[in-house]
């Protein structure tokens, strides 16, 4: 009688010990299931010059649509597009482990590869309105002249003036390295947007197009 009390009260210890553990692992994350699935991923946009009249909107689409097809083989993940048309250019939003992962991905997809891949910090993302236009402009501030706090910082004014010009600025992206940011908005015209950047904060941007999005 004593003995299976003591086998028992043995085992109960051993059961609590293996819940409280489990559930400790779970909390920090040192779980083997746990622990082989983290991954770090970044946020990157490239850009394909492809040249003037170029490029279609519905040709990206299919190519876009063979990235996704692809993506998950090198582990990236391709969010959204913008194409330009006139100007012949195509940025991809995606998040990645790293540039050569995406390069591949197109690669193998299509063959198309960028000519630039910036990595990204991005902001807050506002919802778009019917009716207006969209656009990307690019400021091109110079290597390490540029923080992504800076960027929050110009955003917000920008927003402050925005409605003064009719524009809806949806979101940006900054790279520290490079200092290049690309703000997204909808407009009439590029002509607001600059105009709404100059009043806000006078950084004016490198260049303005009108584009097209998918994803």
């Amino acid at each position: 009688m004593k003995i299976s009390f003591v086998l028992t009260v043995t085992f109960t210890s051993i059961l609590i010990s293996c819940h409280v553990y489990a559930q400790s692992d779970a909390a920090t994350g040192n779980g083997s299931s746990n622990s082989s699935k983290k991954t770090t991923e970044n946020l990157y946009i490239d850009v394909h010059h492809l040249g003037a009249g170029k490029v279609k909107y519905e040709d990206v689409a299919k190519a876009h649509a063979k990235d996704l097809a692809v993506q998950g083989k090198y582990g990236v993940h391709f969010l959204k597009y913008w194409v330009d048309e006139a100007a012949g250019n195509v940025y991809c939003l995606s998040s990645s482990a790293d540039t050569a992962s995406i390069r591949k991905t197109h690669a193998e997809a299509h063959g198309l590869l960028p000519d630039q891949t910036y990595l990204v910090k991005g902001g807050e993302e506002a919802a778009l309105r019917s009716g207006k236009n969209l656009f990307l402009d690019v400021h091109k501030l110079g290597a390490g002249k540029v923080t992504a706090k800076d960027v929050a910082a110009a955003h917000q004014k920008d927003l402050a003036v925005q409605q003064k010009y009719g524009v809806n600025f949806i979101n940006y992206w900054v790279n520290e390295k490079d200092g290049v940011v690309v703000c997204l908005s909808q407009a009439a015209d590029s002509t607001a947007i600059i105009n709404t950047h100059r009043e806000a904060h006078g950084l004016i941007p490198a260049y303005v197009e009108q584009v097209k999005a998918g994803h």
